[in-house]
């Protein structure tokens, strides 16, 4: 009798906690977006930012790489534009990976001073791994809310849990950002393919304050869950609204290096 009690108490239990999280759950995209915009708003309230950037690939048996890279970037409102220079290990040195979003549009370039080209990257590449870590092209480009379609949000304690598809992926279905409530600063990105599983997430660590409005991470790990491996990326000597010369965001740019 005691164990017949105690599991329609559990059925009670699991109904009840599953109402209420349904209760969380508000199907608003309106909502969703306008989370997601302030997030957005506040990585575009600085003008430029330029800093150094560590880069460590861990593959599935625990070997490592690294890289060391400079990276520049400016911001006009909604249109952006970022470049990153690697520098070491040598046999990288001078790669460059150049994005422009201008008017909605994204393009990527990479120049490869190995083969002294410079490569658009496509939307059939935008998939691929870069410089073999595991953000894809895809993923360093612009995270612009218009890129999404917003379906639901859950408020949480100390974040909001927002999903957002993506019609334009063939990487990803649709994703899930948490955004901190506080700081309105995404703290982790969940990647879902077409059938509802999770193949990366996303985790942003030491939140730095920029601005009075800006909190940003001084560490990305970016992990694929399917091949068990992970990409970290650290920030430092950072110099936030200083000049940068526009040839930067230019194929001599590319091609110049450091």
């Amino acid at each position: 009798m005691k164990k017949l009690t105690f599991l329609i108490a559990g059925v009670l239990l699991f109904t009840l906690t599953d109402h209420l999280s349904a209760q969380e759950r508000i199907t608003d995209e309106e909502q969703a977006r306008s989370i997601f915009e302030e997030v957005d708003d506040r990585r575009n309230s600085i003008e430029s930012e330029t800093a150094r950037m560590e880069m460590v690939i861990t593959d599935p048996r625990g070997r490592t790489r690294s890289r060391t890279m400079q990276s520049w970037n400016v911001v006009d409102g909604d249109d952006n534009k970022s470049l990153i220079i690697f520098s070491d290990p040598g046999n990288v040195r001078g790669t460059g990976f150049l994005t422009v979003r201008e008017g909605g549009n994204t393009d990527q370039r990479l120049f490869l001073p190995s083969v002294g080209r410079i490569q658009t990257i496509g939307s059939a590449e935008r998939g691929d791994r870069f410089m073999g870590s595991d953000f894809t092209y895809e993923d360093l480009g612009d995270q612009d809310p218009d890129d999404y379609e917003f379906e639901w949000l859950e408020e949480h304690d100390e974040y909001y849990l927002v999903r957002a598809s993506k019609p334009g992926s063939d990487q990803y279905a649709y994703v899930e950002f948490e955004i901190l409530k506080e700081k309105y600063a995404l703290q982790k990105i969940h990647y879902f393919n077409n059938e509802g599983e999770q193949i990366k997430r996303l985790e942003a660590e030491n939140l730095e304050q920029i601005t009075d409005q800006l909190w940003s991470p001084a560490k990305m790990t970016m992990y694929d869950l399917r091949e068990d491996r992970k990409t970290e990326i650290t920030w430092s000597d950072r110099e936030i609204n200083t000049s940068i010369e526009d040839w930067r965001f230019t194929e001599r740019g590319l091609r110049r290096g450091i």
